[in-house]
């Protein structure tokens, strides 16, 4: 049964500090994807609910907000800039450039030189900074890494932290190859890639990341355009008492200590049940009954 007391919602699952910084971010964030309007494109239908979902979730200890100006496109980083600006001491604020959003709605890479340049300006001046705290340089398709190199974008992202319109560089959908040859380049704060109970290709990943004290942020953590589905998981959750979203971001919090969790919403509803999943308890019995949804690679 989960503790919906505010005090335990975003701060009971524990904070990690990013490597080599002095930011402590709560395990339990919030990813602002959804606050934009239907398939993650123009404004939402209801402005002053995603103003209220952003309040909230500061207001109850999120202190790891994810974003990107290709969410709307610009939508979203407009609207955290007009709920939380200026920004409470402590919030982290991660951002991420490496696509573009065509009058198609369709998602296209954006990686050139030119590309990652327009793209770092545009988080700057949507929401209202000088300097982004995080940016995470997303290549890939739409929930896994492909081949190739890294080296030309993250080296022009890397001359834009020398020029400290960044401070920290991150990597999503990035493989273990690729990973590897971004920290020969710069220093790397965080790892975001897919994964969730019932996809558990990073498992190895993760343990390497966690050995090393680097974070790991799952994007889609309950599934994301396919919500997960598991007759284990409503059962778990009925004992429980608490709904199988909740458990399924609960088994996240216990998998590994280096998992960072960044559960997106637009509803204040549903942004509530997310944050009570950080105080959920799971038994070792449990945790192995979870474990067996997914299948390890």
């Amino acid at each position: 049964m989960v503790n919906t007391t505010p005090v335990y919602k975003a701060m009971a699952g524990g904070r990690f500090t990013l490597p080599g910084t002095s930011m402590q971010l709560n395990r339990m964030g919030y990813g602002a994807m959804q606050l934009s309007g239907p398939h993650i494109w123009g404004p939402p239908r209801e402005p002053e609910v995603a103003i209220a979902v952003l309040r909230e979730a500061v207001e109850s200890g999120v202190n790891h907000i994810d974003t990107s100006d290709f969410y709307g496109p610009h939508v979203t980083n407009q609207i955290i800039r007009q709920a939380l600006h200026p920004y409470p001491e402590g919030l982290t604020i991660v951002t991420k450039v490496g696509a573009r959003r065509p009058p198609d709605q369709s998602w296209v890479p954006a990686l050139s030189r030119q590309e990652l340049i327009d793209g770092v300006h545009d988080n700057l001046r949507n929401l209202g900074l000088d300097s982004l705290d995080v940016v995470n340089l997303r290549v890939g398709g739409m929930s896994a890494p492909s081949d190739g190199s890294i080296e030309e974008p993250l080296t022009v992202l890397a001359e834009l932290k020398g020029q400290g319109l960044i401070r920290h560089l991150g990597v999503s959908n990035f493989s273990p190859k690729q990973f590897a040859e971004a920290e020969a380049i710069t220093e790397i704060v965080c790892v975001q890639n897919f994964y969730n109970i019932a996809n558990r290709v990073d498992d190895g990943f993760i343990d390497e990341l966690a050995r090393r004290g680097i974070p790991y942020v799952p994007f889609f953590p309950l599934g994301g355009f396919t919500p997960l589905q598991s007759s284990e998981l409503d059962a778990v959750a009925a004992e429980l008492q608490a709904t199988p979203m909740q458990v399924a971001l609960a088994w996240l919090l216990h998998r590994s200590p280096n998992i960072l969790l960044i559960p997106g919403t637009s509803s204040v509803e549903h942004l509530r049940e997310n944050l009570a999943a950080a105080a959920l308890e799971l038994a070792p019995e449990t945790v192995a009954r979870l474990d067996a949804i997914g299948v390890r690679n």
